[in-house]
Protein backbone atom coordinates (compact mmCIF):
# COMPACT_ATOMS: atom_id res chain seq x y z
CA UNK A 1 0.00 0.00 0.00
CA UNK A 2 1.46 3.30 -0.59
CA UNK A 3 0.82 6.00 1.93
CA UNK A 4 2.32 8.92 -0.07
CA UNK A 5 3.13 9.65 -3.84
CA UNK A 6 4.12 12.60 -5.80
CA UNK A 7 0.58 12.93 -6.73
CA UNK A 8 -0.81 12.55 -3.18
CA UNK A 9 -1.64 16.84 -2.95
CA UNK A 10 -3.05 16.30 -5.88
CA UNK A 11 -5.62 13.72 -5.36
CA UNK A 12 -6.02 15.57 -2.11
CA UNK A 13 -6.86 18.86 -4.03
CA UNK A 14 -8.94 16.96 -6.66
CA UNK A 15 -11.21 15.29 -4.12
CA UNK A 16 -11.73 18.59 -2.39
CA UNK A 17 -12.73 20.38 -5.20
CA UNK A 18 -15.21 17.38 -6.16
CA UNK A 19 -16.13 18.05 -2.84
CA UNK A 20 -17.01 21.30 -3.34
CA UNK A 21 -18.51 21.00 -6.48
CA UNK A 22 -21.23 18.45 -4.87
CA UNK A 23 -22.15 19.57 -1.76
CA UNK A 24 -21.75 23.24 -1.55
CA UNK A 25 -22.79 24.02 -5.61
CA UNK A 26 -25.05 20.99 -5.85
CA UNK A 27 -23.94 19.62 -8.72
CA UNK A 28 -24.34 15.61 -9.45
CA UNK A 29 -20.62 13.40 -8.74
CA UNK A 30 -20.71 13.38 -12.44
CA UNK A 31 -20.89 17.02 -13.85
CA UNK A 32 -19.07 17.89 -10.78
CA UNK A 33 -16.29 16.09 -12.92
CA UNK A 34 -17.04 18.05 -15.83
CA UNK A 35 -17.16 21.12 -14.30
CA UNK A 36 -13.41 19.71 -12.51
CA UNK A 37 -12.50 19.71 -16.36
CA UNK A 38 -13.32 23.05 -17.27
CA UNK A 39 -11.84 24.42 -14.22
CA UNK A 40 -8.25 22.36 -15.15
CA UNK A 41 -8.25 23.73 -18.77
CA UNK A 42 -8.95 27.32 -17.46
CA UNK A 43 -5.94 27.04 -15.17
CA UNK A 44 -3.50 25.87 -18.29
CA UNK A 45 -4.86 29.11 -20.27
CA UNK A 46 -1.44 29.93 -20.29
CA UNK A 47 0.18 27.16 -21.56
CA UNK A 48 -2.39 26.87 -23.90
CA UNK A 49 -1.75 30.38 -25.64
CA UNK A 50 2.25 29.25 -25.57
CA UNK A 51 1.07 26.84 -27.11
CA UNK A 52 -0.34 28.74 -30.13
CA UNK A 53 2.16 31.25 -30.01
CA UNK A 54 4.65 28.19 -30.74
CA UNK A 55 2.30 26.85 -33.84
CA UNK A 56 1.81 30.99 -35.11
CA UNK A 57 5.93 30.95 -34.68
CA UNK A 58 5.81 27.33 -36.52
CA UNK A 59 3.67 28.24 -39.12
CA UNK A 60 5.71 31.47 -40.33
CA UNK A 61 9.09 29.61 -40.61
CA UNK A 62 7.26 26.24 -41.97
CA UNK A 63 8.69 27.29 -45.88
CA UNK A 64 12.50 27.91 -44.52
CA UNK A 65 12.39 24.40 -42.27
CA UNK A 66 10.79 22.55 -45.67
CA UNK A 67 13.89 23.96 -47.21
CA UNK A 68 15.97 22.42 -44.79
CA UNK A 69 14.09 19.42 -44.94
CA UNK A 70 14.47 19.00 -48.78
CA UNK A 71 18.19 20.21 -48.79
CA UNK A 72 19.56 17.47 -46.08
CA UNK A 73 16.70 14.90 -47.46
CA UNK A 74 19.87 11.80 -48.24
CA UNK A 75 20.91 13.03 -44.63
CA UNK A 76 18.75 12.55 -41.83
CA UNK A 77 21.15 13.21 -39.09
CA UNK A 78 22.22 16.03 -40.57
CA UNK A 79 18.89 17.29 -40.91
CA UNK A 80 18.01 17.25 -37.42
CA UNK A 81 20.66 19.32 -36.98
CA UNK A 82 20.32 21.99 -39.00
CA UNK A 83 16.66 21.72 -38.22
CA UNK A 84 17.83 22.04 -34.08
CA UNK A 85 19.93 24.64 -35.04
CA UNK A 86 17.29 26.63 -36.84
CA UNK A 87 15.01 26.74 -34.02
CA UNK A 88 17.73 27.85 -31.39
CA UNK A 89 18.32 30.86 -34.22
CA UNK A 90 14.82 31.61 -34.34
CA UNK A 91 13.92 30.58 -30.77
CA UNK A 92 11.09 27.78 -31.81
CA UNK A 93 10.17 25.39 -29.53
CA UNK A 94 8.12 22.42 -30.89
CA UNK A 95 7.76 20.66 -27.75
CA UNK A 96 5.76 24.21 -26.88
CA UNK A 97 2.42 22.49 -28.60
CA UNK A 98 2.50 19.34 -26.41
CA UNK A 99 2.71 21.08 -23.08
CA UNK A 100 -1.04 21.45 -22.40
CA UNK A 101 -1.29 17.65 -23.21
CA UNK A 102 1.68 16.63 -20.73
CA UNK A 103 0.44 18.95 -18.09
CA UNK A 104 -3.19 16.46 -17.89
CA UNK A 105 -1.37 13.52 -17.08
CA UNK A 106 -0.79 14.05 -13.36
CA UNK A 107 -4.57 15.22 -13.26
CA UNK A 108 -5.82 12.47 -14.91
CA UNK A 109 -3.77 9.62 -12.99
CA UNK A 110 -4.41 11.52 -9.75
CA UNK A 111 -8.59 11.89 -10.87
CA UNK A 112 -7.91 8.01 -11.39
CA UNK A 113 -6.90 7.28 -7.94
CA UNK A 114 -9.72 9.11 -6.87
CA UNK A 115 -12.26 7.55 -8.57
CA UNK A 116 -10.73 4.50 -7.50
CA UNK A 117 -10.99 5.46 -3.55
CA UNK A 118 -15.17 5.84 -4.80
CA UNK A 119 -15.22 2.90 -5.45
CA UNK A 120 -13.76 1.14 -2.62
CA UNK A 121 -15.85 3.94 -0.38
CA UNK A 122 -18.74 4.95 -2.26
CA UNK A 123 -19.73 8.93 -1.15
CA UNK A 124 -23.20 9.67 -0.57
CA UNK A 125 -25.10 11.11 -3.77
CA UNK A 126 -25.84 9.76 -7.01
CA UNK A 127 -22.84 8.35 -9.21
CA UNK A 128 -25.13 8.08 -12.36
CA UNK A 129 -24.47 10.63 -15.62
CA UNK A 130 -27.47 11.44 -17.29
CA UNK A 131 -29.53 8.71 -16.04
CA UNK A 132 -29.12 5.38 -14.61
CA UNK A 133 -30.03 4.31 -18.23
CA UNK A 134 -26.87 5.52 -19.63
CA UNK A 135 -24.09 5.13 -17.26
CA UNK A 136 -25.20 4.05 -13.83
CA UNK A 137 -22.45 4.37 -11.85
CA UNK A 138 -18.95 6.15 -12.77
CA UNK A 139 -16.90 4.16 -10.70
CA UNK A 140 -17.64 1.24 -12.52
CA UNK A 141 -15.22 0.07 -15.15
CA UNK A 142 -15.91 1.34 -18.96
CA UNK A 143 -16.28 -2.08 -20.24
CA UNK A 144 -18.79 -2.52 -17.72
CA UNK A 145 -21.94 -0.95 -19.47
CA UNK A 146 -22.56 -0.26 -23.44
CA UNK A 147 -22.47 3.45 -22.26
CA UNK A 148 -18.86 2.68 -21.93
CA UNK A 149 -18.20 1.62 -25.26
CA UNK A 150 -19.91 4.60 -26.62
CA UNK A 151 -17.59 7.22 -24.59
CA UNK A 152 -15.03 5.56 -25.56
CA UNK A 153 -16.07 5.86 -28.96
CA UNK A 154 -16.51 9.51 -28.42
CA UNK A 155 -13.21 10.04 -26.73
CA UNK A 156 -11.07 8.42 -29.84
CA UNK A 157 -13.34 10.51 -32.49
CA UNK A 158 -12.67 13.74 -30.27
CA UNK A 159 -9.33 12.89 -29.81
CA UNK A 160 -8.13 12.20 -33.39
CA UNK A 161 -10.15 15.95 -34.19
CA UNK A 162 -8.53 17.45 -31.83
CA UNK A 163 -5.29 16.63 -32.85
CA UNK A 164 -6.22 17.41 -36.59
CA UNK A 165 -6.86 20.73 -35.50
CA UNK A 166 -3.91 21.08 -33.23
CA UNK A 167 -0.86 19.95 -34.91
CA UNK A 168 -1.50 21.18 -38.72
CA UNK A 169 2.39 22.82 -38.11
CA UNK A 170 4.01 19.36 -36.16
CA UNK A 171 6.34 17.27 -38.03
CA UNK A 172 4.79 14.41 -39.39
CA UNK A 173 6.15 12.08 -37.32
CA UNK A 174 4.64 13.85 -34.28
CA UNK A 175 1.35 13.90 -35.99
CA UNK A 176 1.37 10.16 -36.85
CA UNK A 177 2.05 9.42 -32.56
CA UNK A 178 -0.51 11.91 -31.88
CA UNK A 179 -3.05 10.25 -34.08
CA UNK A 180 -2.12 6.61 -32.79
CA UNK A 181 -1.72 7.52 -29.38
CA UNK A 182 -5.79 7.65 -28.69
CA UNK A 183 -6.14 4.42 -30.18
CA UNK A 184 -3.48 2.35 -28.42
CA UNK A 185 -4.78 4.62 -24.80
CA UNK A 186 -8.24 3.02 -25.38
CA UNK A 187 -7.25 -0.35 -24.46
CA UNK A 188 -6.36 1.21 -21.04
CA UNK A 189 -9.37 2.86 -21.02
CA UNK A 190 -11.48 -0.44 -21.03
CA UNK A 191 -10.53 -1.23 -17.43
CA UNK A 192 -10.64 2.13 -15.95
CA UNK A 193 -13.55 4.10 -14.60
CA UNK A 194 -16.30 5.59 -16.53
CA UNK A 195 -15.95 9.36 -14.55
CA UNK A 196 -12.40 8.79 -16.04
CA UNK A 197 -13.53 8.47 -19.59
CA UNK A 198 -15.83 11.44 -18.87
CA UNK A 199 -13.22 13.76 -17.74
CA UNK A 200 -10.87 12.85 -21.11
CA UNK A 201 -14.26 13.45 -23.57
CA UNK A 202 -14.72 16.59 -21.91
CA UNK A 203 -10.97 17.77 -22.16
CA UNK A 204 -11.14 17.16 -25.70
CA UNK A 205 -14.25 18.61 -26.30
CA UNK A 206 -12.83 21.93 -25.35
CA UNK A 207 -10.01 21.07 -27.30
CA UNK A 208 -11.87 20.98 -30.33
CA UNK A 209 -13.76 23.94 -29.86
CA UNK A 210 -10.26 25.62 -28.87
CA UNK A 211 -9.10 24.65 -32.39
CA UNK A 212 -11.74 25.66 -34.34
CA UNK A 213 -11.47 29.12 -32.55
CA UNK A 214 -7.47 29.06 -33.37
CA UNK A 215 -8.10 28.41 -36.96
CA UNK A 216 -10.22 31.79 -36.89
CA UNK A 217 -7.38 33.54 -35.22
CA UNK A 218 -4.98 31.98 -37.14
CA UNK A 219 -5.02 33.48 -41.05
CA UNK A 220 -3.11 30.42 -43.15
CA UNK A 221 -0.29 31.56 -45.21
CA UNK A 222 -1.06 32.80 -48.60
CA UNK A 223 -0.35 30.28 -51.07
CA UNK A 224 1.05 31.45 -54.01
CA UNK A 225 -0.89 30.67 -57.29
CA UNK A 226 -0.26 27.92 -59.41
CA UNK A 227 0.66 29.50 -63.29
CA UNK A 228 0.76 27.48 -66.46
CA UNK A 229 2.89 29.10 -69.35
CA UNK A 230 -0.98 29.65 -71.02
CA UNK A 231 -2.27 32.03 -67.91
CA UNK A 232 -1.91 35.64 -68.21
CA UNK A 233 0.32 37.98 -66.26
CA UNK A 234 -2.07 40.27 -64.09
CA UNK A 235 -1.24 44.05 -65.03
CA UNK A 236 0.68 44.91 -61.57
CA UNK A 237 3.01 41.74 -62.52
CA UNK A 238 3.69 42.22 -66.07
CA UNK A 239 6.85 42.31 -67.48
CA UNK A 240 7.63 45.93 -69.30
CA UNK A 241 7.97 45.79 -72.80
CA UNK A 242 11.20 46.53 -74.17
CA UNK A 243 10.85 49.66 -76.19
CA UNK A 244 12.64 48.87 -79.62
CA UNK A 245 15.19 51.07 -80.21
CA UNK A 246 14.58 54.23 -83.07
CA UNK A 247 16.53 54.10 -86.03
CA UNK A 248 19.13 56.74 -85.51
CA UNK A 249 18.60 59.93 -87.52
CA UNK A 250 21.06 60.03 -90.33
CA UNK A 251 22.96 63.04 -90.06
CA UNK A 252 22.91 65.67 -92.33
CA UNK A 253 24.87 65.68 -95.11
CA UNK A 254 27.64 68.84 -95.19
CA UNK A 255 26.52 71.41 -98.21
CA UNK A 256 28.13 70.02 -101.43
CA UNK A 257 30.54 72.24 -102.85
CA UNK A 258 30.14 73.66 -106.72
CA UNK A 259 31.68 72.11 -108.61
CA UNK A 260 34.04 74.40 -110.48
CA UNK A 261 34.04 74.13 -114.64
CA UNK A 262 37.11 74.50 -116.18
CA UNK A 263 36.90 77.13 -119.27
CA UNK A 264 38.94 76.13 -122.33
CA UNK A 265 41.29 79.19 -122.90
CA UNK A 266 40.84 80.90 -126.27
CA UNK A 267 43.65 80.46 -128.46
CA UNK A 268 45.18 83.88 -129.61
CA UNK A 269 45.91 85.10 -133.17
Amino acid sequence: MILFSPLTPIEDLLRNVLDWLHGTAGLPWAWSIVALTVIVRLLLVPLTVRQIHSMQNLQRHAPQMKEIQKKYKADKKKQQEELMKFYRENQINPAASCLPLLAQFPVFIALYFVLREFSKHPPGGDLSWLGHHFVPDITAHANAHWSGYLLLVIYVASQLVSTMLMSSTMEKSQRIMLMVLPVVFVTFLLNFPVGLVIYWVTTNLWTVGQGLITRRLMPKPAVPEKRSSRTAPKEDEAEPVAEEPAEPTPAPKPPSQPRRVKRKKKARR
